[in-house]
């Protein structure tokens, strides 16, 4: 039928999920379903519904006496964010979480039990780096991928520490980008996307 309006495989329930990150520069995947690349690391473990993309413009509007609504509207800017909770705590996540930072290897106090102990310190004042970043989802064969070639951890970190419940890394990304590239990007092997391309 033409101009068909409902059609239910076009709902997506994200069944799995996942969040890699990168260093800026690292070689994106090619498409929805190829490996990821060298390089990129998943971020493990994140509280069932945290993850969230979130893109978000910014209009001016332009008002006239003669008429109660804008005479125009037009964009200034443009924003989007991922939000998610990681579980996982590790050197990578906590770097990605706090902006970058640096992990040495301290010797323990003597008379210790000889085990390796670690520091980490954040970044300081000017120090933070960006991350490169993609958002996978998964609903059966549907295969959904947000591309982040940049971002950056521009939120503070609050960790709660409760004895009964487990402590997460709050990872708050703000997408940057340039007027040479897409700051972001979504591909898919889903056929709902034919009917435009």
């Amino acid at each position: 039928m033409a101009g068909e309006i409902t059609n239910a495989t076009q709902i997506v329930v994200p069944a799995r999920t996942r969040l890699w990150l990168a260093v800026v520069g690292t070689e994106a995947p090619a498409d929805a379903t190829v490996t990821m690349p060298e390089g990129w690391f998943s971020v493990g473990l994140t509280t069932e519904d945290s993850l969230k993309f979130n893109e978000e413009p910014q209009f001016e509007q332009v008002k006239s006496a003669q008429t109660d609504f804008p005479s125009r509207t037009f964009q200034t800017s443009d924003s989007a964010t991922i939000e998610v909770d990681l579980q996982q705590w590790n050197a990578k996540n906590f770097k990605a979480v706090f902006g970058g930072g640096t992990i040495s290897e301290i010797t323990p106090a003597a008379g210790g039990t000889g085990a390796k102990h670690y520091k980490f310190a954040p970044p300081r004042i000017g120090g933070r780096t960006e991350i490169a970043a993609v958002i996978e989802v998964i609903d059966g064969a549907k295969i959904y991928r947000y591309i982040i070639p940049r971002a950056m951890q521009m939120e503070g970190v609050q960790t709660d520490l409760q004895k009964a419940k487990e402590s997460i890394l709050p990872l708050r990304l703000a997408v940057q980008g340039g007027d040479d590239s897409d700051a972001w990007y979504l591909i898919t092997n889903d056929p709902a996307f034919a009917d435009a391309a």
